[in-house]
Formats: structure tokens, sequence, C-alpha cells
């Protein structure tokens, strides 16, 4: 099989579905904005050819470059991993006669209010939202619906660009932030109380074939704003658990409701006085390295699943589940340039051998913001047989190492 791959060399764990793709037979022709010199050895002996580009996510050039590949033969797959690929990637290949997700599909995982409207009428249980361009609309919408509510872009990903509102001030400010007043055009959504969790899934013409849920501790938009929080995701080991059977049948819902065929897939969900809600979900994989949290935890190398879904349509072997997995944020006390570190010794003493990998900047290192991300900074990653032991132990890491800058 002949697959053409989206942006081959950044971010880095793009290499990871090359070389999965080339792993389990395929030929891949990779199509990115660097030159070819400029990608690693271990990369180029995965790529058969190399396609470059001023920009990936401008259409024409995406196209030219597809097309002339197909000219020097047949075409089976056009792949896109990152977000702001999928929809340039979706309407390429639809111009180009290439199977996959549609622009439909795509669209419709990354328009906000568009995604809900279509899963409203699915009576799939979802905030009331609305997208809009208008500051009238915007305050006529809050009127309606009541504080608080949520300001984010349309086609934003995880809480970039996001803002919770409790009044018409602070609506108004953050419509002004946004540049409504000048044509933007943002999402606003009902603010929806309770636990924030994610379902993952890849999926095979539609039919789930690997699963896997996390939760945040704290809520994303609590920790992605407090510089004091230590934020943790956690991958459970006990997904097959009746408690979990409302969230994987939504997850199957969603996904037949906007028609995701063959695909990586990551939906995010809020339960809480409400029930079970749906908050968003894209046509692509989970960022902050979760997939990496789903190995660990499984015995699995889950890009060369989802590699042979896309290649052989069907997965090669089943999720262990023997190891719930997670990993907590450690940010610096405050902006500059990192010192040092303690308490680190001791975590490698008493945690070591549940320790999966970790990244501790190295003195003078300069830090970054807190709006930065999980993995901006400091962080651990950990795994356990228990899910309980694991909250607890990624819990003694934020309470007892300590990031230092000046």
């Amino acid at each position: 099989m002949h697959v053409i791959f989206v942006e081959p060399g950044f971010p880095y764990n793009q290499r990871e579905f090359v070389r999965a793709l080339a792993s389990v037979g395929a030929f891949v022709t990779g199509i990115g904005e660097r030159p070819l010199e400029f990608l690693d050895e271990e990369l180029r002996g995965w790529l058969g050819a190399y396609e470059q580009v001023g920009s990936v996510v401008h259409e024409p050039s995406l196209l030219d470059a597809v097309r002339r590949v197909q000219g020097r033969g047949w075409v089976d797959r056009l792949e896109a991993t990152v977000e702001a690929h999928i929809q340039t990637a979706a309407n390429v290949r639809e111009a180009c006669g290439i199977p996959g997700t549609t622009p439909r599909t795509a669209f419709l995982c990354r328009d906000k209010p568009a995604m809900k409207e279509v899963l409203r009428a699915a009576d799939i249980p979802c905030a009331q939202s609305t997208g809009t361009s208008s500051m009238q609309e915007a305050m006529a919408f809050a009127k309606e619906v009541g504080y608080p509510l949520i300001v984010k872009p349309r086609d934003g990903a995880g809480a970039a660009g996001t803002s919770r509102v409790t009044s018409d001030a602070e609506l108004e400010r953050a419509l002004q932030e946004s540049n409504v007043p000048h044509g933007a055009s943002v999402a606003i959504e009902e603010f929806i109380e309770g636990h924030e969790g994610f379902y993952d899934t890849v999926t095979v013409d539609g039919k789930i074939v690997h699963e896997f849920i996390c939760h945040y501790y704290p809520n994303v938009l609590e920790g992605m704003r407090n510089r004091w929080i230590s934020p943790q995701i956690c991958a459970t080991n006990r997904v097959d658990a009746d408690s979990y059977d409302e969230v994987k049948a939504l997850g199957k819902a969603v996904i037949r409701a906007l028609d995701i065929g063959t695909s990586a897939t990551h939906m995010e969900w809020f339960y809480g006085p409400k029930g079970l809600k749906f908050s968003e979900i894209g046509c692509r994989p989970p960022g902050v390295g979760a997939w990496d949290l789903y190995c660990a935890g499984n015995d699995l190398d889950l890009y060369v699943e989802w590699a042979h879904a896309i290649v052989h349509g069907r997965p090669s072997r089943p999720a262990s589940r023997r190891f719930a997995s997670g990993m907590i944020a450690l940010r610096p006390d405050r902006d500059g340039h990192i010192t040092g570190y303690e308490g680190v010794e001791e975590l490698n003493h008493h945690w070591g051998d549940w320790i999966i990998d970790s990244h501790f900047p190295g003195p003078g290192s300069r830090t970054q913001g807190v709006e930065g991300g999980y993995m901006a900074n400091a962080w651990v990653r950990m795994k356990h047989p228990d899910y309980d032991t694991l909250r607890k132990m990624l819990d003694t890491v934020g309470e007892t190492v300590k990031v230092h800058a000046q």
C-alpha cells in the first residue's frame, strides 16, 4: 500500500506514525515543509519518497504535491494526524479521489458550533452553544442561556484561546480579545459543571477497534490557568468496567453521527450534575503524549495499531489493560530560567520501578508559560497496575518535586 503522510518531521512525534506505517509494509511518501536533508537519517530511511512544500496547510501547494506523487504511481491513502492539517488534507483527499476522512467530517470535527448542531440533531447530549461574529448575537445568547459561559475559537484545540466568563463585562472583554468586533467568529457555549475526561479510539470503517479513557485532574481550563497546580492526565486500565459503558456508548454515537471512518479520534466529555455531556471531538490522535501512555499501559505499540488500521483494515493485537498510566506537569515557581530541582532523587528512589520516563530541562533553560501546556516544562510519566495507587503516586510527585527558577 502507498500512503502519503503529511508533515513527517514536525512535531517530533510525527516520526512515530511514519515508522509505524513502514513497519507494517506501507510505502510512505512524506510531504513536509523542510528540505529532505533536514530530516534525520532514521526518518529518511522510513520514507520511500518525499515532497517539499512551502506550507502543508496551503491547499493549492498540498494539492500540487499530491498530484505529482499520483503522477508517479497509485496512491491508496493520504493521512494527517495534526489538528491544523486535517481540513486541508481532507479537501485534497477528495480532489484527488483518495479514500479517507471527508471534507464534511473534517469540518464537523473542527467547527464546534456546526459539530454540536449535528450531534444535537442526533439526540447526543451537548452544551447549548452558538457560533457568531456579532457582539449583539453573543450578548443575546448570554441573556438566553445565562452565565457562566465558555468562549473559544471555532476550530481551536485544547484550552488555547478559551475563556470562562461570568458577566456581560467579561464576555465583552473576551469577544474584544478574540477580535469579534472586526469580523472574527467564535464559539460560545454553556459552561458545564463536572469532571472532565477524554475517550480516544482507533476506528476502522466506523467500527472502534481500540478504545482508551483518560481523566483530567483538575479540568483543563483550571489546570492551564493556575501556576501552582501540577495538572495530571490519567489513563485508566478499568475501561471494561460497567461504570464506563455510558462514556463508550456516547463515543460510538458521536463517531457514527459524524461519519468518521478509518481514523484516530479524540473526544472530550464532562460528567456532573447534568449527567454525561459531550464536549468536542477531533478525527486525529490526542496531544500531550497520550498515545505514549496507552502504549506503556497496554503492552502495545498504538502507532503500529493505527498503521495496521490504515494499511490492513484491522488491529493486530488487543490492549492488555495491565497498567493504568499517567503524567503530571511540573511548573516552575516563576518565569525566567531554571535554577534547579528538589525531590527528584527521592522520586527516583521511591517510584523508579513505576516511572515510564521524565523530562527535567537543565539549569539555565528558559521556562515556558503556564499556557504552554502539560509538556512545556518538566514532567513525569508513570504507570501502576492499580489506578488509585497511580493517582496517589502522581499526587506525591506534585507535592514533593519542585522546579525552581529565577
